[in-house]
């Protein structure tokens, strides 16, 4: 079974987690960059992923039920708000996104020292839901 890592180990981490397994956090946002990078396919739908926490333990099993590429402007505010983080607006949505994607880990993570996030970039928009709570 793939693993389903939401951000870095960490706070953030431990934040999407705990809306994840409380029933808030039912989206995410990637970008097709990243995935290219690491030569992964993206999700499909009735796929399922093992939800780690920031210790690499197995929290829950998720299953994919819908998977858009889109660009960064095509986000819808549902898609953002479905993602648990409080999101109001797009634009709230869109900054810490930003924030998250040109910060120095995930530079570091795609050997990118320049990269560029503006309305075309393409996003890869999971939903998902809990099929399993582990102990």
């Amino acid at each position: 079974m793939k693993l389903a890592e939401f951000a870095f180990p960490g706070p953030l981490r431990d934040r999407l987690i705990a809306a994840i397994l409380s029933g808030e956090k039912t989206t995410t946002s990637g970008l097709l960059a990243e995935y290219e990078h690491y030569r992964e396919e993206l999700p499909k739908v009735g796929e399922r992923e093992l939800v780690v926490d920031s210790d690499e333990r197995g929290v829950a099993v998720i299953e994919t039920t819908e998977v858009r590429r889109l660009r960064l402007s095509e986000v819808d505010l549902k898609h953002a708000v479905d993602e648990g983080e409080g999101f109001e607006t797009l634009a709230q949505w869109r900054t810490e996104h930003e924030k998250f994607w040109l910060s120095e880990k995930m530079r570091a993570v795609l050997r990118a020292r320049s990269f560029t996030v503006d309305d075309d970039t393409i996003v890869v928009a999971q939903r998902f839901h809990v099929v399993e709570r582990l102990s």
